[in-house]
């Protein structure tokens, strides 16, 4: 019923294989939700790809932005078709006035995502101080 609910508030988008779906570097004020398909965020590192993670169903990408909205910090880029539902951050707060129960089990959703992904970064930075033999970078 909640997956109903939050189709009309949003939309479905096909990404192409190997077509951008958010370009580091630009504005960027939306959250998609991965139906189907595999991304790649990455970033430029003086002109080289450097891949920060993979993307796949279930899972989020722009969700910082939708609350603080500002350039892109990543590229997302299709690496098969993928199918993927968008929200901007004025129809989020359409649905937080019209359905709070919708929207209070997606945003419990994001915080997930977003706190997984905090976990996944404190420990690559654990990672790297051990490997680097320091106790702070």
């Amino acid at each position: 019923e909640d997956r109903n609910l939050l189709s009309g508030y949003g939309e479905f988008l096909p990404v192409h294989d190997d077509k951008i779906l958010i370009e580091e570097g630009q504005d960027q004020n939306a959250l998609y939700f991965i139906i189907s398909g595999r991304l790649h965020a990455t970033t430029d590192d003086d002109g080289r790809r450097v891949l920060l993670g993979r993307i796949g169903p279930g899972e989020l990408v722009g969700e910082v932005n939708v609350f603080d909205p500002q350039k892109a910090s990543a590229t997302v880029t299709a690496m098969e078709f993928s199918q993927v539902w968008r929200m901007d951050r004025s129809t989020l707060d359409d649905l937080l006035k019209d359905s709070p129960a919708t929207a209070a089990q997606l945003l419990l959703h994001i915080s997930t995502q977003l706190s997984r992904r905090l976990r996944e970064t404190n420990e690559k930075v654990s990672f790297i101080r051990k490997t680097l033999g320091r106790g702070s970078l």
